[in-house]
């Protein structure tokens, strides 16, 4: 994303973007399935298939702007790891450049997708107990002798 900071967004600005966003993602979707090399490096599928989870778990979140960064939130580390095994199975598939602009393509809408998840929230702070201090004991601890074990 640029300069621009996602808190700083309109309900309609984070749509418009996510909506952008899934559109790259569907080409690279469609130039993966529908390419020679998915024939012979079945691998290459899993990329259509978690692109496909994701546009369309996202898209049906597009109307309600705080459900779409929580979907975003729980769709994105799956198409992260999509995107990186993609990167290992193009670069198998072929040296295209191609292949390495859909991984470059593919690697920004994970960027982007994931800088419009909701911030992180810290668990509440467990209060804390006061500790007791174990007494010092007068004599170093000395290590324990082995006992030999018995022989089965």
């Amino acid at each position: 994303m640029s300069e621009e900071r996602t808190e700083e967004l309109t309900d309609e600005q984070i749509v418009a973007r996510v909506t952008d966003l899934l559109a790259h993602l569907w080409m690279v979707r469609t130039f993966v399935k529908h390419s020679e090399e998915a024939e012979e490096y079945e691998d290459l599928l899993e990329l259509p298939r978690a692109a496909f989870d994701v546009a369309r778990a996202v898209e049906t979140r597009l109307d309600d702007v705080p459900a779409l960064r929580r979907m975003l939130a729980k769709k994105v580390p799956k198409l992260r790891r999509a995107a990186d095994e993609f990167r290992v199975n193009a670069a198998a598939a072929s040296t295209h450049t191609n292949w390495q602009q859909a991984v470059i393509s593919l690697d920004a809408v994970v960027a982007g997708l994931a800088a419009l998840r909701p911030p992180q929230v810290a668990p509440p702070a467990s209060p804390r107990l006061p500790t007791a201090q174990p007494p010092a004991s007068p004599l170093p601890a000395s290590p324990r002798p082995s006992s030999p074990r018995p022989a089965s």
